[in-house]
């Protein structure tokens, strides 16, 4: 699956968060990118250009595209419940997305190379399809040959927040995944409503 590869603090900049985590640039320069960044005088955003913004958002913040990204929506669209919180749920499931807030990566593109390289196993086994959606009681920790890599272990010890849905051993270095996060436990800032007016058109 194909996936952006530039550089993330000029995608931060044109949203104005930090939406890649931590950026010092991003302080110094918070403003769009670009020649005029600075003294151009924005128009006002239509209503179009604020739900596809908030859309183009979402899948830089969880590293998909748009085929990858349409497809998580429709199976949010297919389940009984508000289709924006379902799909934003879906996307904290990914397999690369918990390793990434379990603390064993220091940001979700790491995590996704991680899974992709096999070095994480999900209930005992190895698994590098990034994609793959947890289910509560899953167990996820790093493959024996990969535990002791410098990434991991200085992920592992700058692991400053916990989330109510996840569990981490450090001990034996193994998570589980306790239960599907309600939109009120999700820290991301994406106003998922917009998103789905934005594909109900």
């Amino acid at each position: 699956m194909a996936r952006y590869t530039g550089p993330t603090t000029k995608i931060a900049r044109k949203f104005g968060e930090a939406i890649f985590g931590y950026d010092k640039v991003l302080e110094k320069r918070n403003f769009p990118p670009g020649q005029h960044g600075v003294t151009r005088k924005r128009k006002k955003v239509s209503e179009f250009g604020l739900q596809l913004k908030e859309k183009q958002k979402a899948k830089h913040t969880y590293g998909l595209l748009e085929r990858q990204f349409r497809r998580f929506f429709d199976i949010a669209h297919r389940k009984s419940g508000p289709t924006g919180e379902i799909l934003l749920q879906l996307l904290e499931s990914r397999l690369d997305n918990v390793v990434f807030r379990m603390g064993f990566a220091p940001t979700r593109r790491a995590a996704r190379q991680m899974v992709s390289h096999k070095h994480i196993k999900l209930n005992g086994f190895i698994c590098n399809i990034p994609s793959t959606i947890l289910k509560p009681g899953d167990k996820i920790s790093p493959r024996e040959k990969s535990s002791d890599l410098d990434i991991i272990a200085q992920a592992v010890a700058k692991r400053n927040k916990k989330y109510s849905w996840l569990e981490l051993d450090t001990a034996t270095m193994t998570g589980t995944f306790i239960a599907v996060p309600q939109r009120t436990d999700i820290p991301e800032n994406i106003n998922e409503q917009l998103i789905v007016e934005l594909y109900s058109k």
